[in-house]
């Protein structure tokens, strides 16, 4: 048996409406409300970003553990907005948590699947034997230009979780990946914000790859739509998963525990990990948990998860993520998100 054996989120206080956004470029809020299903995003503090929101939920997720952090033989940070174009966040979190110097890391990119590759590698190294315990983190802060369609979701936010043996909360029963080479969203070295195809995200790349992944890992694992509990699919928006688990067979209750997206935004690479963080927060033994994450380029990547009874006596040692999502916000104008996001650019003649 291998398993989820710690979990933690974090995310920033701040948040943006998406009126805000939407009054300074004289553009229909309630549109995007009623058709991307947004009501506001979160935004990182100048003194936050990926390595720091990672640190915080890979603490939480280390006391959840109960676990020495010396124990922890690899951890892989996901995420399409590290801090540093060469230098890895991954030794930066495994140093603030107490993991090194005998611990294998790297950083890892996919658009917003970066966290679950992170998932997938850390669970099958545990497996194999190679280590005790590995670490796994979704995280980012999203970027979107001004005025683009992106500024209206593109939030902050990360998810630790550790993969072991041993006080497993969540056995992993099953993984699948789909992958094509679809290019519908990119940014190439030295671009401030990322391009994308529009409408064209949609049906060729997220629903394409997304009910692809959920129909093979479903195949593979020799199950159905009403097996589960828990749904938690990649969440660019609040309309797209809600079509998808239609659209697979699965119902409103089962996925709305994980749709954090109306109040949250996107966070990219923590998008769906975060999603079944809030889902663990709740969930019962025997519950099963479907994960599907979706990454720009394109792939997804399934995950099947039963949850145990350790997990109920976990769930409360730390902050949940609904929480952290509902309390303690602190709402901006959007010229302070500008200014925390670094978006003014000034250029002063000499």
């Amino acid at each position: 048996m291998v398993g989820i054996v710690g979990y933690g989120a974090d995310l920033p206080r701040n948040r943006v409406r998406v009126e805000e956004i939407a009054e300074t470029w004289g553009t229909d809020a309630p549109a995007y409300k009623r058709g991307l299903g947004l009501e506001e995003k979160s935004v990182p503090s100048p003194d936050q970003d990926t390595v720091t929101m990672s640190v915080e939920a890979a603490r939480r997720a280390i006391r959840r553990a109960g676990i020495d952090p010396q124990e922890i033989g690899a951890l892989y940070v996901g995420s399409e907005s590290h801090p540093y174009a060469v230098k890895p966040s991954g030794t930066i979190v495994a140093e603030a948590i107490g993991a090194t110097p005998e611990c294998h890391t790297a950083d890892y990119e996919f658009a917003c699947k970066a966290g679950s590759e992170g998932m997938f590698v850390a669970s099958q190294l545990v497996a194999s034997g190679a280590v005790k315990y590995a670490m796994a983190v979704g995280a980012d802060t999203s970027q979107g230009a001004p005025a683009d369609a992106l500024e209206y979701s593109a939030a902050a936010g990360a998810a630790a979780f550790i993969f072991g043996k041993e006080n497993i909360l969540a056995e992993l029963e099953e993984t699948y990946a789909f992958m094509t080479d679809t290019p519908d969203f990119w940014r190439r070295e030295h671009m401030f914000y990322p391009k994308h195809g529009g409408r064209f995200t949609g049906e060729p790349a997220y629903f394409k790859h997304l009910c692809g992944c959920t129909e093979g890992i479903l195949k593979k694992a020799n199950a159905r739509p009403e097996d589960f509990k828990f749904v938690v699919f990649h969440q660019p928006n609040a309309k797209f998963p809600q079509r998808a688990a239609k659209m697979m067979g699965f119902s409103k209750e089962q996925i709305e525990q994980g749709l954090l997206v109306p109040k949250l935004g996107n966070t990219y690479s923590g998008s769906s990990p975060m999603g079944l963080s809030a889902v663990l927060d709740v969930a019962k033994e025997g519950d099963r948990i479907l994960m599907v994450s979706y990454g720009s380029g394109a792939g997804s990547d399934g995950f099947i998860f039963t949850a145990t009874k350790k997990l109920e006596e976990v769930q409360d040692k730390e902050v949940h993520t609904r929480f952290l999502l509902d309390y303690n916000k602190r709402y901006l104008t959007y010229g302070q998100y500008l200014n925390y996001r670094g978006k003014i650019i000034m250029n002063l003649a000499d």
